[in-house]
């Protein structure tokens, strides 16, 4: 079989320089790649991961941790960073933390135990100082949807009040101004700026926030169904329902529809994430894009540069919502 200290001397160069096309390495001239390659293909040579791992002291693998398996939005996100980091000829290893701290403690000490080259983290319970602390270690650990401004080279995160603002502010220009909010667990930093965002709308358009009309939900659909039905056994008047995702606008909508609304006549709602189902529900729900895929390819392009020095310029470390106006969000007559 042939091994890479063969290719490494017929190629002319040093075990770490085969080991850097290897791994497709920035620092490697063209002339130098292609003496390499030539070699490989001379003896047949095919890198396998343990001499990769041998040759570079990398494992080619990199830890995702994320709150849940289950749903679009964290298939979304899986799916851009593994797409990327497969194309890099790097591979994934996933595990959940629930939301819960001990969970998402225990699930990257898990992937720091699998000698992971770095790790992606969706994390939601565990302290800016834990993170701060972890980023001490060797392994490096990179940010999705969360900003920690000590870290702010490994974070890739959305403006979550400037969506929450826009999901607001397009029921207003739709003539509402009686808008009840069910909101995410407010632990959470993308819950709690959102409705930092739907607070603001509300106040530049001279509208009071009533605590009456705000309801924390779940993240689920369950929390949808639930906060309306606490608004309707409430009795409270309003026209139009913010949900923080869609997830919970679907569980809204489905109760509505059972409870006799006509949608959008009656109840005009409007979600968050802009996850796959959201054009498929009746009627199409008006939402704000959470560009989730587009942000966990970005956080990959991210590891690729700082851990496998790789070639990737233009890292975007914040994204921007966009309102997505469907028919859920009806203008209300005058």
């Amino acid at each position: 079989m042939t091994t890479i200290y063969e290719v490494s001397k017929l190629a002319g160069v040093s075990l770490a320089t085969v080991s850097r096309v290897m791994n497709k390495n920035a620092r490697v001239s063209d002339k130098t790649r292609e003496k390499v390659e030539k070699a490989m293909n001379e003896l047949g040579y095919r890198p396998n991961s343990i001499a990769q791992s041998l040759a570079s002291n990398r494992t080619n693998s990199v830890g995702i941790l994320v709150s849940e398996l289950h749903g679009p939005f964290f298939g979304q996100m899986m799916a851009g960073i593994e797409q990327t980091l497969r194309a890099a000829g790097k591979h994934v290893i996933i595990t959940t933390g629930h939301s819960e701290e001990e969970g998402e403690k225990d699930g990257i000490e898990f992937l720091i135990s699998r000698n992971c080259d770095a790790i992606i983290a969706h994390v939601e319970a565990v302290s800016d100082e834990y993170l701060i602390e972890l980023n001490n270690g060797k392994t490096p650990v990179y940010l999705m949807s969360r900003y920690v401004e000590a870290l702010a080279d490994k974070c890739i995160s959305l403006n979550n009040e400037l969506g929450g603002y826009l999901a607001t502010k397009v029921l207003i220009e739709q003539g509402h101004k009686d808008i009840a909010y069910i909101a995410g667990p407010q632990f959470k930093s993308d819950a709690s700026n959102r409705l930092a965002g739907h607070k603001r709308a509300l106040a530049e358009h001279g509208l009071p926030f009533y605590e009456s009309l705000f309801y924390i939900g779940d993240f689920k659909e369950t929390g949808g169904s639930d906060g309306l039905k606490h608004f309707i056994d409430k009795k409270l008047t309003f026209t139009a329902l913010v949900c923080a995702n869609d997830e919970m606008a679907s569980g809204s909508m489905k109760y509505a529809r059972e409870h006799g609304f006509e949608l959008p006549q009656d109840l005009s709602i409007i979600g968050f994430d802009n996850v796959i189902f959201a054009n498929y529900l009746f009627p199409k729900l008006t939402t704000v894009e959470n560009p989730v895929f587009d942000m966990g390819q970005m956080t990959a392009k991210l590891v690729m540069r700082d851990v496998y020095q790789m070639d990737e310029q233009n890292i975007q470390h914040l994204f921007e919502p966009t309102a997505i106006i469907r028919q859920s969000v009806q203008k209300l007559s005058t």
